[in-house]
């Protein structure tokens, strides 16, 4: 077991992971009809599809838009681009390439202003920008998505993932026919909770949940008894999310201290400190987003939602949902892959009739 607070240091050397890289001599280029990009914070992942909607092949960087092998002025995001998908472009000449996520920020290669919401897939479309690379490929930026109000939300990638999820649904061409309101959640960092009616995004919520539980692990005195666990302790995580759904009235700020006292008094193992932490966070997140469905007469209880994320992660989400009387959680897989190809489709890079539920991972 390691103590809570050892960070591991990256290896940057060798910015692409060529583990996950089909061989580009076990690829069909002839059938190569699209290479999509989701380009984040800290990593960067890029499909070749087929005609069909299919991942021919995948890689994945580290090359973030603040991980860059170099300075953006200095040419940073053409050195990453050239090295997650030059050899691809090599043998795929004229392939249009699509790009979702940060990279479109303020931060990134070119800004793509966000879309007002409701937003559907045409207005995504609508709001794409396109910037030219310096081997001649020419990249479309897919735009956030902005809540405006007196406590405005942003989103950048999510938006890309919540149109793949929907494609899932009778058909992308039916959402306008689907009046009914359904509720997906994007646990992570800054988890997501989007409300979705008639392929629209109508309004969603963020929750800082990924980033806090970071912070107060890594810099703050609760971190300073905790050990990190060989294996995930279900039952901490499960009393973390109790507390916060039973005795959490008072908020978040009254209930975290718990995570050092219960130590303290010998009631939490220094081991189950992490997962207690974590239960109490996304109990606190579920809690909060209970409350704002009562607000409209709604319950999490009553919810028959979707997740979106790593496997290990929304089954955490999936558990404590159950806590909340919400056990019809559905795990959506390839979202993003679905999304980044219904994006192109509509935009007329790529044969829009090609079925985007037929996208999956290659291999």
């Amino acid at each position: 077991m390691t103590r809570a607070g050892t960070a591991t240091v990256a290896n940057h050397e060798r910015a692409v992971d060529n583990s996950i890289d089909s061989s580009a001599d076990a690829i069909d280029f002839a059938r190569a009809a699209l290479i999509a990009l989701d380009w984040g914070t800290t990593s960067l992942r890029a499909y070749l599809y087929d005609a069909q909607g299919r991942v021919l092949a995948t890689r994945a960087s580290t090359a973030g838009i603040m991980n860059l092998p170099r300075s953006a002025a200095e040419g940073g995001f053409d050195a990453a681009f050239d090295d997650a998908c030059g050899a691809w472009l090599a043998r795929a000449h004229g392939v249009p390439v699509i790009a979702a996520g940060m990279v479109g920020s303020a931060q990134g290669w070119l800004e793509a202003p966000y879309v007002d919401t409701p937003a559907n897939a045409d207005a995504l479309v609508a709001g794409i920008v396109r910037v030219k690379a310096a081997n001649g490929a020419t990249l479309h930026i897919v735009p956030g998505v902005l809540q405006r109000g007196d406590l405005p939300n942003v989103m950048r990638g999510e938006e890309t993932q919540i149109f793949g999820a929907l494609s899932e649904d009778a058909g992308a061409a039916n959402d306008a026919a689907n009046t009914a309101r359904s509720l997906i959640g994007l646990p992570g960092t800054h988890a997501k909770w989007a409300v979705v009616q008639a392929g629209r995004i109508e309004h969603f919520h963020t929750f800082m949940t990924g980033e806090v539980f970071a912070a107060l692990r890594e810099h703050t005195i609760l971190g300073r008894t905790m050990v990190t666990p060989d294996r995930p302790d279900t039952e901490a995580f499960l009393r973390g999310v109790s507390i916060a759904r039973e005795n959490g009235q008072a908020g978040l700020l009254a209930t975290v201290f718990s995570t050092r006292t219960l130590g303290l008094t010998a009631q939490l193992p220094s081991e189950a400190q992490p997962d207690y932490l974590s239960g109490l966070l996304i109990g606190h997140e579920l809690a909060g987003l209970d409350a704002v469905l009562a607000q409209q007469q709604d319950s999490l209880a009553r919810q028959s939602l979707r997740l979106i994320g790593s496997e290990a992660l929304c089954e955490r989400y999936r558990l404590a949902l159950a806590q909340f009387g919400c056990p019809r959680a559905q795990l959506v897989k390839h979202a993003t892959e679905r999304g980044l190809w219904r994006v192109a489709s509509e935009a007329g890079l790529v044969d829009p009739s090609a079925r985007a539920s037929s996208a999956s991972s290659a291999g």
